[in-house]
This record gives structure tokens, C-alpha cells and sequence, in this order.
């Protein structure tokens, strides 16, 4: 045996070319063993000799799928000459040819025929059972325990991370190729024959009965599959190992994986600007330490991506130019649209349509109709009648595109109130016979492309990348790609081809996970900002995204935050500790306009670049981490020399809650608030808010531990608040977070020492509707150096 050769032993208990076999098949550390009827008996990680396939059910290496019945394989055969397992389906004289191939980190194996060729409707790999239940990557397809890694890896767009679904209409999973249970997981892929015309509930199922036409060729055959086993640890370089050596995608940066990359899980800001604002947004960026500036909106049009003239008046020349300065100055630079949506003022709408729209189904025109006829009668009511998913109620005959109210729900079917020609194209007379087709369309009020324009609008946005060398790009609306028909295979090649045409390193994120995607992303940064403040907006949400993330080697991150023209630096730095606490990264949309108007910009931008100084270079321990997460802690952090900050940690007392109420004559009004200090001797800090919707709070008094009298010279309207800030100041705030007024007091507040303490909190309520007033005190619990953690 040649050095370097792999052990690959099969044991045949039968001779000949097609003999019954028991096989065994070795690459790397990874054995698995099928016996003579197509089953894993064995999944065995060599370097410690322990089978982790779960025994207590079946494993076949593929199953058969004709209509909802899913087909096990009988008997399986090995080719010694061609490396070829044959299995077999006797119920429906069904055969899978199975080549294998050994590399010398990984199994291959790839389904090169699979009969009978018309009937089939897909091909199942697996499941596959493991006893490994600690990490369960769904979307890579790999499960993980404290020493070990066990997985699969598609090897191409056809095959699908999942166990295929009756419908194919896929699922709002991030990803299926793995899967837990109590008893442990498993692994699965699958392959649809789509070499035939099909029907599908498409968009999870928004769309039903959905007509997808054939794509010539794009049978099961080809469906690819990895199997690999390795020491937990090396699992990231093992899954890069067999991107290399079997062609899959395997982005760059400077010539280094992107996921081994110094660009790996770090921040960026988004933002809407022009070109005469480059230069501004840069050095906010720059002041940040942020890695990107992305523009949230820079389309006129999406589907062929015309840009916003008043953004950028010198069109994609003038794009190219804010992409070069970014670039210079060390920075990637990007561009937001909605993966395949296409607006209606697009070249592939008006003024005339592309006969390649997405359509969710069609009827035929019964009668011959003029340029001006508002009644259209069809054949059937089917898909023009759906209330789900039919935003824009836009049918298309011909180059024509019409709107209608609704259709009748009796025969003859009318289309209600058409207004002819729509978006602009041109109402034509039409034929007895013509096919009235209905546009996919979406809340956003765009359409779709079919799977074969898809592929075009792709070209287009590589074709812009290309061309002006924007090198940051998010499939955001990555769904969209759903409305083709062609399910979860339409997003990846959708991202394949897009990566595959672009010519120069670029960074993308995704809306939608999915497997094979794993390969091109450089992060998913789910979480939006416009639901509330930076503490309630999806923040849960956020969170729980970080176990998905760590499952499946992804960059940690928390999704978009928005800074305002009144964001506070408390309320940039509690959500600054969540990211430092959980590793992760985030997105900060901060518009120029916020940026100019709010006077803590270059207090928060200079927050952001330390807070991440800090955290990309490993500078808070285990225990600091676990602090930081604590969302009843504030902190702050304070640069004290190069590699070294100051971080100051703060505790809160209960939140006291004082209502109006009514008291005897000549009984105290006030509110008894007791709490124990726990943190050290300092003067008091607390906050006030004043929750509703109307109404004012006004002579507002404290008093501390029965001695100590605070008058508070202000009237809070409902939605307001205050927060002291040193000996003497408080801060007002109105019900927008905008600042309204500083107040001085008269003398210092008290000082608190640890223990008990009693605050009495008295006011007085509008007379019409009465807020609520909230307080609760603060102070600092804890002070610590940290450091930049030494270099490797």
C-alpha cells in the first residue's frame, strides 16, 4: 500500500461483483459498518473504540420516498470495482447505486442512480441515530459531547439538511440536519426529484396547491453526502478540512477562512447616508472601532438595483467611490436589500412584466375582454381567491398586469373592480383561452421571480458588488427565495450563486440558516431594534439565540440596535455588557441625522469602540462574563491605559411602585420604601419614571432614613423620568429619551452606608388621569481592573 493510503476494508460474506455484504468502511477516526440489508450497524470513532449509533432503532443509509410513504431498504450489495453499494427496495422495484469515496478526514458518498426515475419523489439519508446528546448542531449537521464530533455534511445545494417533509414548502427551523432527543439525536439529509412538474404548499405553506415546474435535469442523482468523526476540539478545522477537498465554499479574507478570521463575530454599523456623507460616516465608524459601514437602503429598485438618485446622484460611479474610501481606510463597506424581492417599479415589472414572475397558480380567461373591461370571468376561483399571502391582488395575461377587488364565490367566476394596466403596464385587449396567472407577492408590497429569474436577479447583485466593490452584503428576506417553489433549495443556490460569481472577498449574513449556507455566511445577526428601547426590543429573543449559535459554530451575535438622537450612555452600555458578557457581536444603526443631533455622540461612539476593545481581546474572565449577562447589573467601563479599563459594576434596589391613593384627612400621604444595601459607602443614586399615558407627577420629596429631606424642584409628565448624576445634579428626561432639563440641588445627597434603608417617597397626582411613579435606587458594587488577554 502506497504511503499515505487509507485503510478502506470490506468484508464480504459473498463473492462476485454485486455480492450481499456486510461493510465496513474506515476514514480518519471514523468507522461505519452497514450490514447486508443497507443499515448502519456501527458509527464508531477509532481513536477511542466506542460506537455511537444509537441501537434501539433503525439507521438506513438511504430511504425512498414515492408520494407520503417512505421506503427501507431490503438487501444492499457491494461493487468492489466501482466502490458502489446497491440497495434495494422490492415493494416498489426501487434501486439507489451508492459511490463511496475515501478521503483522509472524512467518507463520501453520493447517490449516482436511483430507479424508478419517474415515480421518485426524493431520497432520504438516514436518519441517522447517535447516543450524543450535549450539543446538537441542527444546522451543520453535527452533534458533540465533551471529547467527540459525529456528523454529516451536505456536499452540494440538492442536498438538504432535514428529513424531507411531505410538503415541501420547508419550515421556519434555522436548520433540521440534526436533531435532539431525550435518548440522544440524529442526523439527516434529503433530495427532491425536481426533473418533474410538481405541485407544493410553498412559504410554509402561505401558498397552497402551488404548480412548480419541472428543472430539466435536477433529479436525486448527484445527492452528496460527508461523514466524519473527530476530537470535539478540532471540529471547526475538520468541517474547513472538507470544504477544501471537496470544493464547497470556503470564503476568505486576506487570505485567511473568514471563520478563523480576526473579523470573526465582530460589530458593525448600519446606516442611511449618501455620497456627500461618506466621509462623515466613516470617522463615526472609525471612532466606534467598528468593522463595516453598511447601508440599510441605497435601492431605487430592487430586481435590478437601481440606486436612490438623491442618495447617490452619480449612480453606481458614485457607489464605487464611497466603497473605495470605506475600503481605504480600512473599513468593508456594504449594501441592504431584500434577497430576490423586486419592487414594483422595477424593469421586471413595468412597463413590461417578465414572463418569469412567480406565479402561486392560474386559470384561463373564459371570455374574449377589451383594453377597458373591469370584469374578467376565469375558469376557476382557485389561488385569485386566497386571503393569505395576497397583498397586492395583481394577476398578469400577457404583458398586462391587473388588480381586482376579489372574485366571486360562484360560478361565473368574475374578478371584481380590475384596474387594467397596473404599475404602469399598458391595458391590451386578450383573448377567450389567455392563462391568467397570480402573482406571489408579499406584505412588503413586491413580487417574486420564478426559481429561473431568481438566478438572474443573483447575477445582478454580483454584477453590482463587482462592479463598484462593495464587499458586505446580508440575504436579508432570504425567504423570499421560498416563493419559486423549489423550498430550501432555492435559498441556497440563491447564496451559491451569488458567491460563486463574485469576484473579491466579501462578508454576508442571512436572515434564514440553513445548511448549506453554513459554508458562504460570515454571521447571522437576528434581533431588530424597532419594538422598543435597547433593553426591550426582542432582547429574550436575542439571547436565546446565543445556544443556537454555539450548537452550530456560529458568531455570536445580538442582532440590530438603534441609536438615537437621545440615547443615553446607560442605556448603550447595559446593552454593551450583554455583548461583552455573552462574547457576541451586534449591529448599531445610527443614522446621520441621530448622530449630529444627540450631544453624547462621541461619548457613545467611544463607549462602543472600548466596550468591543475590551471584548474581542479577551479581556473579561469567566466569572466577569457571567456578571455581564446579569441583566439587573449595570456597568460601566473606563479606559485607563492601552490593553487596561476600569469596570465599574453596579446594583439596583427592588423597583418601589407608588400609586395615588386616598388617606384619611391629616394621615401622611407618602410610600414606605425598606431595602438592604449590599454595596459600599457612597452617596445616593437613584431614578424616578413616571409610567402612563397622561397626567403629571409634581412635588415629588424623599426622605432618607427619617432624617435626610430631598426636594425634587420638577414636574414629570407621564412617559418622563430622572436620574440623579453626582452630588448635586439630576437629569430630566421626556417621554421620547430626549434630555429636557438639568436641576442643581441645593446641597449634596446623602451618603448610604451598607444595611438597612428606609425611603419615604411622597408627590402629588394630576388631578384627571394619575401616573405611576417607579423608583429605585442604585450604586456601585464592585470595581476591577481587566486586561487584554496575552497573544498567541
Amino acid at each position: 500500500m502506497k504511503k499515505g493510503a487509507l485503510l478502506f476494508c470490506i468484508l464480504l460474506l459473498l463473492t462476485g461483483p454485486f455480492a450481499m455484504a456486510q461493510v465496513n468502511l474506515q476514514a480518519g477516526e471514523l468507522a461505519l459498518k452497514l450490514d447486508e440489508k443497507g443499515f448502519l450497524t456501527a458509527i464508531t470513532h477509532l481513536p477511542n473504540q466506542q460506537n455511537y449509533l444509537a441501537t434501539d432503532t433503525i439507521a438506513p443509509l438511504m430511504q425512498l420516498v414515492i408520494g407520503d410513504k417512505k421506503y427501507l431498504p431490503a438487501k444492499a450489495t457491494w461493487n468492489k470495482a466501482s466502490q458502489t453499494i446497491r440497495l434495494f427496495y422490492p415493494d416498489i422495484k426501487g434501486q439507489a447505486d451508492i459511490k463511496v469515496s475515501i478521503r483522509s478526514t472524512h467518507l463520501v458518498v453520493e447517490l449516482v442512480r436511483a430507479e424508478p426515475k419517474q415515480l421518485l419523489d426524493a431520497v432520504i439519508w438516514g436518519p441517522f441515530p447517535t447516543t450524543v446528546t450535549k450539543l446538537v448542531g441542527e444546522v451543520i449537521g453535527v452533534v458533540r459531547d465533551d471529547q467527540v464530533a459525529i456528523g454529516i455534511q451536505v456536499l452540494n445545494p440538492k442536498t438538504l439538511g432535514g428529513n424531507y417533509p411531505n410538503k415541501e414548502g420547508t419550515t421556519w427551523e434555522r436548520g433540521i440536519a440534526a436533531s435532539k432527543y431525550t435518548w440522544g439525536s440524529t442526523m439527516q439529509a434529503y433530495s427532491i426529484n425536481r426533473d418533474k412538474n410538481r405541485t407544493v404548499d410553498a412559504w410554509v405553506g402561505v401558498q397552497k396547491n402551488m404548480p412548480v415546474p419541472a428543472l430539466k435535469g435536477e433529479s436525486v442523482n448527484g445527492s452528496k453526502l460527508a461523514f466524519f468523526s473527530c476530537e470535539e476540539p478540532g471540529t471547526l478545522d475538520r468541517l474547513g478540512a472538507i470544504e477544501l477537498a471537496e470544493g464547497l465554499p470556503h470564503p476568505t479574507v486576506n487570505g485567511v477562512w473568514f471563520k478563523k478570521s480576526p473579523y470573526f463575530g465582530k460589530s458593525y454599523l448600519i446606516s442611511s447616508f449618501g455620497e456627500k456623507d461618506v466621509e462623515e460616516m466613516i470617522a463615526y465608524t472609525k471612532r466606534a472601532g467598528l468593522i463595516s459601514l453598511y447601508h440599510e437602503g441605497p435601492f431605487r429598485t430592487w430586481g435590478h438595483f437601481e440606486l436612490d438618485s438623491t442618495q447617490f446622484p452619480n449612480g453606481r460611479k458614485g457607489l464605487k467611490e464611497a466603497a473605495a474610501k470605506t475600503k481605504a481606510a480600512g473599513l468593508f463597506f456594504g449594501v441592504h436589500t431584500l434577497t430576490n424581492f423586486i419592487t414594483t417599479n422595477d424593469a421586471y415589472i413595468t412597463p413590461l412584466p417578465d414572463d418569469r414572475l412567480s406565479v402561486t397558480g392560474s386559470s384561463i380567461l373564459v371570455s374574449a375582454i377589451d383594453a377597458s373591461e373591469s370584469e374578467l370571468v376565469v375558469r376557476s376561483p382557485e389561488y385569485f381567491n386566497a386571503e393569505q399571502g395576497n397583498e397586492l391582488h395583481t394577476i398578469k395575461i400577457g404583458k398586462e398586469l391587473i388588480r381586482y377587488r376579489a372574485v366571486t364565490k360562484e360560478a361565473p367566476y368574475r374578478l371584481l373592480d380590475c384596474q387594467r394596466g397596473a404599475f404602469g403596464t399598458k391595458p391590451t385587449a386578450h383573448a377567450a383561452g389567455s392563462v391568467v396567472g397570480k402573482l406571489f407577492d408579499h406584505g412588503y408590497k413586491v413580487f417574486f421571480p420564478d426559481f429561473n429569474m431568481q438566478r438572474e436577479v443573483a447575477s445582478n447583485i454580483a454584477q453590482l458588488m463587482n462592479e463598484t466593490g462593495v464587499n458586505h452584503l446580508d440575504f436579508d428576506g432570504h425567504e423570499g427565495a421560498l416563493a419559486s417553489g423549489q423550498g430550501d433549495y432555492a435559498l441556497e443556490m440563491f447564496a451559491k450563486d451569488v458567491y460563486d460569481q463574485v469576484k473579491h472577498d466579501f462578508i454576508a449574513g442571512t436572515s434564514t440558516s440553513k445548511t448549506f449556507y453554513w459554508h458562504i455566511g460570515s454571521y447571522y445577526n437576528w434581533g431588530e431594534p424597532w419594538y422598543g428601547g435597547f433593553k426591550e426590543s426582542m432582547q429574550q429573543y436575542r439571547i436565546d439565540n446565543q445556544g443556537l449559535f454555539h450548537r452550530n459554530l456560529m458568531p455570536p451575535m445580538l442582532g440590530w440596535y438603534l441609536l438615537t438622537a437621545s440615547t443615553t450612555l446607560p442605556e448603550m452600555e447595559w446593552m454593551l455588557a450583554r455583548a461583552a458578557g455573552y462574547g457576541a457581536g451586534f449591529a448599531m444603526v445610527a443614522r446621520p441625522d441621530a448622530l449630529r443631533k444627540n450631544a453624547r455622540t462621541g461619548l457613545l461612539l467611544d463607549a462602543i469602540r472600548e466596550w468591543e476593545a475590551a471584548r474581542n481581546s479577551g479581556a473579561f474572565n469567566a466569572d466577569q462574563k457571567e456578571r455581564l449577562k446579569n441583566t439587573q447589573l449595570a456597568f460601566h467601563l473606563e479606559k485607563i491605559a492601552e490593553g487596561r479599563w476600569k469596570l465599574f459594576q453596579y446594583e439596583q434596589s427592588p423597583l418601589f411602585k407608588r400609586e395615588h391613593f386616598i388617606r384619611q384627612p391629616g394621615e401622611p400621604t407618602h410610600s414606605l420604601f425598606e431595602f438592604s444595601q449590599q454595596w459600599k459607602e457612597q452617596p445616593l443614586q437613584f431614578r424616578m419614571n413616571a409610567e402612563g399615558k397622561e397626567g403629571k407627577i409634581g412635588k415629588i420629596s424623599l426622605q432618607v432614613d427619617d432624617y435626610y429631606e430631598i426636594s425634587l424642584p420638577v414636574e414629570l409628565l407621564a412617559g418622563e423620568s430622572l436620574v440623579t448624576e453626582g452630588k448635586r445634579q439630576v437629569q430630566v428626561y421626556d417621554a421620547k429619551g430626549n434630555h429636557r432639563q438639568t436641576l442643581t440641588l441645593d446641597r449634596d445627597l446623602p451618603v448610604m452606608v451598607p444595611g438597612k434603608h428606609k425611603i419615604t417617597v411622597d408627590c402629588q397626582f394630576s388631578e384627571d388621569e394619575k401616573p405611576v411613579l417607579y423608583f429605585q435606587v442604585s450604586g456601585l458594587s464592585k470595581e476591577e481592573t481587566v486586561t487584554s488577554a496575552p497573544t498567541r
